[in-house]
Parts: C-alpha cells; sequence; structure tokens
C-alpha cells in the first residue's frame, strides 16, 4: 500500500513539474534586457538577489519608490537574479546565475550585488568600491553609509551620463536621509 502511494505521489509531482513554465535563465533574462535596453537606448541594471537577503529588500524599496522609479526607470532597464538561496529555497535560483554573478565580479561579495552593462553586455560599472589606485575596497551592497552612497553616485555618473542634475539630486537625498 505505502509502496503504491509513493509511486502515485512520484506521479503527480512529475505531472505538476511537468505543467510549471519553465523558469527563464540567466542569459535569456540578459539577452531580453539588453535588447530592451538597446531599443530605448538605456543602460541594464543588473540586480542579483535572495529571498532572505534584507539588504535586497531595502534596495527593492529604493528602486520602488515614487520619487525614484521614474528615475531608474528613465535610464536603466532593470534585471533581476535570484542566487545564493538556502536549501529548500534553492529552486528560486535563476538557472546560470551564480555563473554570471561570477562573471561581474560579483561571486564573494554578498548581496545585493548589482552592475550597470551597456545594451552589448559590456560591464560599465559594478557594486565594488575602488580607491583613487583603482584598488577595490568590497562591495557597497545596497548604498546606505555615507562612502557607499558616494561610490553609488559614481556609478550613476559612469552609466547615465545625461542624468540631469535634479534627478541625482532625488535619488542622493533619499539614500542619505533613509531611515537608519
Amino acid at each position: 500500500m505505502r509502496l503504491l502511494a509513493g509511486v502515485l505521489l512520484g506521479v503527480a509531482l512529475l505531472h505538476a513539474q511537468a505543467g510549471a513554465p519553465a523558469r527563464p535563465s540567466a542569459d535569456s533574462l540578459l539577452n531580453g534586457a539588453q535588447a530592451q535596453a538597446a531599443s530605448s537606448q538605456r543602460a541594464v541594471f543588473v540586480i542579483f538577489h535572495a529571498s532572505w537577503c534584507g539588504w535586497c529588500r531595502r534596495l527593492d524599496a529604493f528602486l520602488e519608490d515614487p520619487a525614484i522609479k521614474p528615475v531608474i526607470d528613465k535610464y536603466f532597464v532593470k534585471v533581476y537574479f535570484t542566487v545564493q538561496e538556502h536549501e529548500g529555497k534553492q529552486d528560486l535560483n535563476t538557472a546560470g546565475g551564480d555563473e554570471l554573478l561570477a562573471k561581474l565580479g560579483g561571486i564573494k561579495q554578498g548581496l545585493p550585488f548589482f552592475a550597470f552593462l551597456d545594451s552589448q553586455g559590456k560591464m560599465l560599472v559594478n557594486t565594488i568600491r575602488l580607491d583613487a589606485d583603482g584598488k577595490p575596497l568590497g562591495s557597497i551592497g545596497h548604498p546606505y553609509k555615507p562612502y557607499e552612497v558616494d561610490w553609488f553616485l559614481v556609478m550613476l555618473n559612469k552609466a547615465a551620463p545625461a542624468m540631469t542634475a535634479g534627478e541625482k539630486a532625488a535619488i542622493e537625498h533619499y539614500l542619505r536621509t533613509q531611515e537608519k
């Protein structure tokens, strides 16, 4: 009887999985974002996150804030990759996401990690802050501390040079006055 129940459960699970839509791979997500960026003359804002990451949720709140979202959407096509999920939630990971994270320099940097790419996929800048000599100082994650906000503003200057002073000021104001 238990064997029959096990077989029936296995068949039900296979049937359920077969009917579930396939999650897009990192390559397909990135290719779609690059195509959209090329057609709209924007850069690609590549964001790596996980369900357990509190700083990732803060970054999401920042990017979705009504004063910030229109500015970000004007200059960037956002694309999210789920990586580094814990046991039991690993099915949430984007296939190929860890490889893309490593390619962009973020495999040991913590989350959130993000980078700005041009529409051809060339990295313009990532969250790894550099000193005056170009030596890496670590990833800023969600910009929170003053030096992290400073680096994020450097990133914006590289990735969206046409961003107006007023738009940058709105972003800077949000980040410097966010709840600590």
